[in-house]
């Protein structure tokens, strides 16, 4: 059975109006073989670090996601408008290489290192020390976050057609060359396993519980499999690639959960409502 950390259930267990009710929060956690202590300490934790506030005490209790919490856990739609327009060849690559560079003073370390994980998050691959890459415009999500940080003018933006590594000029081999894709590839073939397993046993109407179980299991194991991928266009990708299937089987899987009645269901279902519908329409 997947293993799905204390905080990351949780999280995902938030309603649209931030809050969590723990008799829920208990009976899901039931399913997916954690322990009442377990979903305590979780809950403890969460709590302590100011991550929500608890009103009432045990299944009764009532969790409400700070500001900045909420902030944090909400998906980014955009991100997956962006895979499935890719999928259905909506989104052409161009041909244009984006790159971003820093020389951020060690004086403001901090600042340097959360700008570099800010832009591997976006899915840059290091081409030089400092200077990152992707086939995406990315220019916007990156200022952004330098200027959160400060260091804005500490930023280089250009563009090419015409990238070469060595020797490597070659668009696809680059690629292979500069993410790890078969570890990505790896991580869509067990979102496919799963995704499928789940969506026959969605096909024989199971209660609402399992069916939040199953929506719980789905967004975690699709962002595991999604977090390390950059999202490259398939013009750079072996084909077939995993992750079109991947994510066509959990968009049925969404389709056939959002169309079944649910109390108070998960922010995590209207987030996905439009990736859902956007392959099954």
């Amino acid at each position: 059975m997947l293993e799905i950390p204390g905080r990351l259930l949780v999280e995902a267990m938030v309603r649209a109006d931030g809050t969590v009710d723990c008799g829920d929060l208990y009976t899901v956690a039931g399913h997916l073989g954690m322990t009442d202590q377990q979903v305590r300490l979780s809950i403890r934790r969460l709590v302590n670090d100011g991550h929500f506030v608890q009103e009432g005490r045990g299944r009764k209790a009532i969790l409400r996601a700070t500001a900045e919490t909420w902030r944090s856990i909400e998906p980014d739609i955009e991100f997956v408008r962006l895979m499935y327009r890719q999928d259905h060849g909506e989104a052409p690559w161009d041909g244009v290489w984006h790159l971003a560079g820093f020389a951020i003073p060690e004086s403001t370390r901090p600042a340097r290192d959360a700008l570099r994980e800010a832009i591997v998050h976006l899915g840059g691959a290091p081409v030089q020390n400092g200077l990152y890459v992707s086939p995406n415009a990315w220019e916007d999500l990156i200022e952004a976050d330098a200027a959160r940080l400060g260091v804005t003018n500490h930023l280089t933006f250009l563009t090419s057609r015409d990238l070469r590594i060595g020797t490597e000029r070659d668009p696809r081999a680059l690629a292979a060359g500069l993410w790890p894709l078969d570890e990505i590839a790896e991580r869509h073939i067990r979102l496919i396993e799963i995704a499928a397993k789940h969506l026959t046993r969605l096909r024989t109407d199971p209660p609402e519980t399992e069916q939040l179980t199953i929506a719980i299991e789905l967004a975690t194991e699709f962002t595991h499999a999604m977090e390390p991928d950059p999202l490259l266009p398939p013009e750079l990708l072996p084909q077939p690639w995993p992750g079109t299937e991947a994510r066509e089987l959990v968009a049925q899987c969404w389709a056939l959960l959002l169309n079944k009645p649910h109390h108070n269901a998960p922010r995590l279902f209207e987030v996905y409502t439009e990736a859902a519908q956007s392959v099954t329409a």
